[in-house]
This record gives structure tokens, C-alpha cells and sequence, in this order.
């Protein structure tokens, strides 16, 4: 084989198999597998909420996305759920300090459509599969007067 083409085909297997020194694994990203029992101390959950998206809440639909560290969303509720390893949970959402809330595991975004316009605020709490609080967040915005029909 001629040296110029083993020479690029080094540099080739050596650009192939290098990883930056800075990339993020999988379990930064997703957290230990959940196949392995986790023996550490848990680090505090907690959830991360955006403003709603721009785009439509120009049309008054509320498009609210959230993420929880240190905690799994998952539809899996009670007393047992809770020796789960790595942490499960859902969230509350309240709408507006009403004297209610529903819960939600999907960790889709939460969609409100239908408010009037004005001022409202969203408040996210992170509770544990026993619905036991772990974290709050509050999102304030302004639904604008708008023609548009809500779908």
C-alpha cells in the first residue's frame, strides 16, 4: 500500500474513533441506567420550566416545555413507585391559583388553549411518585387579544 494512502487512512480510523474531550454521555444526558441499582445519594430533584413558545401564544395558545433533573417522568404512582431507582415522578400543574390541579407524566409540553387574554401564571410542581412535592416553578405571561379561533 503507498505511504500517502496508509497515511490517510490513519488520520481516517483516528478521526472515526475520536470523541471531543467535552462531549456529554448518555447518562449525563439521561441519567444511570435503569437496569442497575443506584447506590449513591440522589442529587435534589428539580424542574426546569421555559416561557410558552412566541409563535403561538401571538394566536393565545400556551405552549409551556419543562424538564426534570434528577428525576425520571414517568406514569408510575404510589407507596412502592417510590423504592424505584433512578427516581420517578410527574408534576401538578396549576392554572392561575385555582383551588385545583392535574397531574401529568406524559412530559410533553402542557398546552392551555382557550384563556382569555391578560395576565395568567402556570405553577409546575415536581412531586414524587407519591405526589409528595420536590420542586416548584412558576411561568408568568400575557395572552394576547386576539381574532384568531383557538383549534
Amino acid at each position: 500500500m503507498p505511504r500517502q494512502m496508509k497515511y490517510a487512512l490513519a488520520l481516517l480510523v483516528a478521526f472515526a474513533f475520536a470523541a471531543p474531550a467535552s462531549a456529554q454521555t448518555a447518562r449525563d444526558i439521561v441519567g444511570p441506567a435503569g437496569v442497575v441499582p443506584w447506590s449513591a445519594p440522589q442529587l435534589p430533584a428539580r424542574i426546569i420550566v421555559d416561557p410558552p413558545l412566541p409563535g403561538p401564544l401571538a394566536r393565545g395558545q400556551v405552549f409551556i416545555q419543562y424538564r426534570a433533573d434528577n428525576l425520571r417522568i414517568q406514569p408510575v404512582f404510589g407507596p412502592n413507585a417510590l423504592d424505584v431507582s433512578p427516581r420517578i415522578g410527574h408534576i401538578h400543574v396549576t392554572v392561575d391559583r385555582a383551588p385545583w390541579h392535574w397531574a401529568d407524566a406524559s412530559g410533553e409540553p402542557v398546552i392551555l388553549v382557550g384563556l382569555p387574554p391578560g395576565p395568567h401564571e402556570v405553577e409546575f410542581i415536581l412531586a414524587d411518585a407519591n405526589h409528595m412535592p420536590l420542586d416548584r416553578a412558576v411561568v408568568a405571561f400575557t395572552v394576547p387579544a386576539t381574532t384568531t379561533p383557538h383549534h
